[in-house]
C-alpha cells in the first residue's frame, strides 16, 4: 500500500459523504465524481464497501431507480446523521490541515 492509498484511507468517508451531500449517486458515478475531483486511484472495488459501511451506519441511505441505459441502479443519499458527521469531519481536517501543512512543506529558502 502506498503512502497516497494510507492517507486517503483516512479520509475517504469523508470524501464520499462531500459527494453524496452535493447530488445522489450511484455507485459508478460516485467513483467518477471521485476520479473528476483529483482522486483517480479510488478503485470501484473500494466504493462499494465504503458506501454499505456508511448505510450500516445509517449515514447514507439508499433506492432502487430504473436506469434508461440498463438495469436498475442503486442511488445513495446523506442522511441528517451523515450531514452531522460530515460536518464533524470538515471541522476536523481544519484543525489539521493547517498545522500539517506547515510542517510538511518543503523549505524553499
Amino acid at each position: 500500500m502506498t503512502v497516497r492509498s494510507q492517507l486517503l484511507k483516512g479520509f475517504l468517508d469523508g470524501c464520499v459523504l462531500s459527494v453524496i451531500e452535493k447530488q445522489t449517486v450511484y455507485g459508478y458515478e460516485l467513483s467518477r465524481k471521485l476520479q473528476q475531483a483529483g482522486l483517480p486511484d479510488v478503485p470501484e472495488g473500494t466504493i462499494y464497501p465504503v458506501l454499505l459501511r456508511l448505510q450500516k451506519q445509517g449515514l447514507v441511505v439508499s433506492e432502487m431507480r430504473p436506469s434508461e441505459s440498463g438495469p436498475n441502479r442503486k442511488y445513495y443519499s446523506i442522511t441528517p446523521s451523515g450531514q452531522e458527521t460530515l460536518a464533524v469531519i470538515r471541522r476536523e481536517w481544519q484543525l489539521l490541515s493547517v498545522p500539517l501543512d506547515v510542517l510538511l512543506k518543503e523549505e524553499s529558502e
